[in-house]
């Protein structure tokens, strides 16, 4: 790999922190290591990091309060770990901005899977460039631009979104107006990572009726149908923008 992703691990557990760092090491990235948020700062301001790798559980500024706190200034994708196997720990850490969770122990196929799959819904959204422009998808007061991975208003506000939130917008609005099942949209953007018992779609879903319904109770853009899954009903005015305009 000439340019290999560059993965920021994490843990205060050095064991696990160096285990973590090899295997990803092993799979033809680059891993940096860091034992706490503190040292985790340090890294992102001295360079490029495609992906962190976070523990939940440390002293001080814990994994959760980390993720809260980089998504306010930075889209980077995060995936969490976690020894925990509560739902709702898992479910908290994807409101607050996760890409990802894996829970420990976990096996390294499973890890270097989930780590390919984020990076991939990344790479796949900043390398789909039609050679006459840009793909642009406009609904409600809501402008999404495929090639730059922006949700914008039409007074140009922006609404940030993780890059799962992203790819789950994006198919949702491809696949229009047909139902997809959660395991659909786990297949369209997880790839071969997905988990037929993962409630994150839901999560997901949840997330981005906030952000983009003007009444989230109220669902009228991304529909649920009962026992089938998820479907978008909004009207949507597709734009290719061209180069240079």
């Amino acid at each position: 790999m000439n340019n290999p992703h560059v993965i920021l691990v994490v843990d205060d557990d050095p064991q696990i922190q160096d285990l973590t760092a090899h295997l990803l090491a092993n799979n033809g990235f680059k891993a940096l290591k860091a034992g706490c948020t503190a040292e985790a700062d340090a890294v992102l301001a001295g360079g490029h990091v495609d992906l962190i790798v976070l523990d939940i559980m440390m002293p001080k500024e814990d994994g959760r309060q980390f993720c809260q706190r980089i998504r306010q200034t930075s889209r980077i994708p995060i995936i969490m770990l976690t020894a925990l196997r509560d739902d709702i720990d898992r479910i908290v850490g994807l409101e607050i901005g996760a890409d990802d969770y894996v829970t420990k122990p976990f096996t390294p196929l499973e890890l270097v899977a989930r780590v390919k799959a984020v990076l991939r819904r990344v790479s796949d959204g900043a390398a789909d460039h039609a050679p006459d422009g840009s793909r642009q998808y406009v609904f409600n007061d809501l402008v999404l631009d495929v090639d730059r991975r922006r949700l914008q208003r039409l007074d140009s506000t922006e609404i940030d979104l993780t890059s799962g939130e992203f790819s789950l917008l994006l198919t949702l609005i491809e696949s229009r107006p047909r139902v997809l099942s959660r395991d659909q949209l786990l297949d369209l953007t997880r790839g071969a990572s997905s988990n037929p018992f993962d409630r994150s779609i839901d999560t997901h879903i949840s997330r981005l009726r906030k952000k983009i319904e003007p009444d989230p109770r109220r669902a009228q853009i991304i529909k649920t149908v009962r026992n089938l899954g998820y479907a978008f009903s909004g009207k949507v005015e597709k734009l290719n923008r061209r180069a240079g305009r």
